[in-house]
């Protein structure tokens, strides 16, 4: 109970914040509430707080976060996703291992850190900011590497909203073809939904979907990384415990997954869990902005940039050769 007391004020204050950024959302949607709660929070911090918020606002930005998760799984239904992943298997191998590749390669030539590199690979190669959030807690991320992850997959999130329709009728693809390129090169849902839409409803509908089936490589990407990271820590000599940073969480994802997909839950319960895991998300980037040095983040923001625009092309681009070359779509 005195660790929930001590706790409290933080978390309120990132609730607060959660409410207006949820509702800023609602209102432009292309940009997310996630992204508001972390912009509020960004401002907000260069109020000098008192110290009563500290345990909270962390805690929400770490504990809350994982929880979030879980939530997001009740959102999931598999009988879509594996009809359609199955159609699609070798477009998410080839475009997921393209993403990473550049990101790991054009890290190193950038000298962006490690975390940021790979945050901003797995939010540009699996699904924006779901997929930094769920890879933050296994790598022990700094609240500043995810907001610079945060704030260059939302800037190419809206450009896609509005560039990709335009060039899928300058290509002149179908339907089915931009469904497919909407789903796999553009990250944050409601960018998908916005350009899947813009373009036709059937583009719009493909589009979704894929994008939850990418959603689900939040499971193995994770799972890697947690293995990568303990071998890190016997190579240094630190205690090996794999234990201490599997993502148990994502292990709830899934089961969350299971459970709005087999079990015969009231209608509505799934959907309303999801949405309650995405408001948790926005309290947990307001978390994460209120801890952020938005002076030192600006500092450092061009490389980031640089990353996530040549990531997110290597994306796009090998999205398209895979359909046209490969599947013959």
């Amino acid at each position: 109970m005195s660790k929930i007391g001590e706790r409290l004020p933080g978390i309120v204050l990132a609730g607060i914040i959660a409410v207006a950024a949820w509702f800023l959302g609602k209102l432009l949607p292309i940009a997310g509430g996630p992204v508001f709660g972390l912009l509020l929070g960004m401002m907000i911090a260069f109020w000098k707080r008192p110290k009563i918020f500290d345990p909270g606002v962390a805690y929400t930005a770490k504990k809350i976060l994982q929880y979030a998760i879980i939530f997001i799984g009740f959102g999931m239904n598999l009988f879509h996703v594996f009809e359609i992943g199955s159609q699609t298997l070798l477009l998410m191998v080839f475009t997921l291992t393209s993403a990473f590749l550049a990101a790991y390669f054009l890290g190193k030539c950038l000298k962006t850190s490690r975390d940021t590199t790979i945050l901003i690979g797995v939010g540009t190669a699996i699904c924006g900011g779901s997929a930094i959030a769920a890879t933050a807690p296994v790598i022990g991320a700094k609240d500043e590497d995810v907001a610079s992850a945060i704030s260059t997959i939302f800037l190419f999130n809206v450009i896609a909203a509005f560039l990709f329709p335009f060039l899928g009728h300058l290509l002149g693809m179908t339907d089915y073809q931009f469904g497919l390129w909407a789903g796999t090169a553009v990250n944050d849902t409601s960018s998908v939904v916005a350009a899947g839409y813009t373009f036709s409803d059937e583009a719009g509908s493909l589009a979704v979907i894929v994008k939850l089936t990418r959603t689900l490589m939040i499971l193995p990407i994770t799972v890697a990384l947690a293995m990568y990271m303990s071998r890190g820590q016997k190579t240094e000599g630190k205690e090996y415990k794999l234990s201490k940073i599997f993502p148990w969480f994502v292990l709830g994802f899934l089961l969350a997954s299971v459970a709005n997909t087999w079990l015969l839950l009231p209608t509505g319960t799934g959907d309303f869990l999801a949405e309650v895991g995405k408001f948790m998300i926005i309290m947990a980037m307001a978390a994460i902005g209120l801890n952020t040095n938005l002076i030192r983040l600006l500092k450092n923001g061009l490389r980031p940039i640089l990353l996530g625009l040549c990531c997110w092309i290597v994306l796009a681009v090998t999205s398209l050769i895979v359909q046209y070359f490969l599947l013959g779509a």
